[in-house]
């Protein structure tokens, strides 16, 4: 039993290794560019895709930039241990980006009916949410209440910032910069090191 303790901590210790989870948004291929940049940075990248997001960008273009696996299945064949706790122990920080209204929800509440939900709430990593949605749906009491809920769980959030949306609408909702989420993400690990 000991053993197994003692290879937990040490890939929790990793904190170079980043799980993104990206979400069903037209920015999901904003997500191209961040691991790219995490990759210059020597970071460790892998992705969890809802089922959403497969509308938006494909595995296959997320795989060939993370040199990694992506994974979406909740319950996929062939492995002794679950995906969802063997992502949850790697991860040395989670970053959802782009995070909907629906996946903040969804781990506001607790909820762990698919991969990156349940990803999430079996780690023990830090979790730096990165919304994108429509401005309404973002002022939404409902979302504002589940922002809060998670915050007050120690996630962080950056953004979203405000431009012009891709419903054509000026407001708030868009996914930060590249820059921004990598300033974050440092100073995060910074943090956990």
């Amino acid at each position: 039993m000991k053993e197994t303790i003692e290879v937990k901590e040490m890939k929790n210790q990793n904190t170079s290794n980043i799980l993104i989870g990206v979400c069903g948004s037209i920015a999901a291929y904003k997500t191209c560019d961040l691991i790219n940049r995490l990759r210059d940075n020597n970071c460790n990248v892998k992705c969890v895709m809802t089922n959403s997001a497969l509308n938006f960008i494909t595995p296959l273009t997320l795989e060939t930039l993370s040199k990694n696996p992506v994974y979406h299945k909740m319950f996929e064949t062939g492995y002794y241990t679950p995906e969802h706790i063997s992502l949850a122990d790697w991860a040395g920080l989670i970053v959802i980006a782009p995070a909907t209204a629906t996946t903040i929800a969804r781990m506001a509440n607790g909820l762990a009916d698919d991969l990156l939900a349940s990803t999430v709430l079996a780690t023990r990593a830090p979790v730096l949410i990165c919304p994108a949605m429509n401005e309404n749906m973002w002022f939404h009491p409902a979302t504002k209440e589940n922002v809060s809920r998670l915050k007050s769980y120690g996630y962080s959030f950056i953004g979203p910032g405000k431009g012009m949306l891709a419903c054509g609408i000026e407001g708030h909702g868009r996914l930060v910069g590249t820059d921004d989420i990598l300033k974050s993400i440092f100073s995060i690990l910074k943090k956990s090191k």
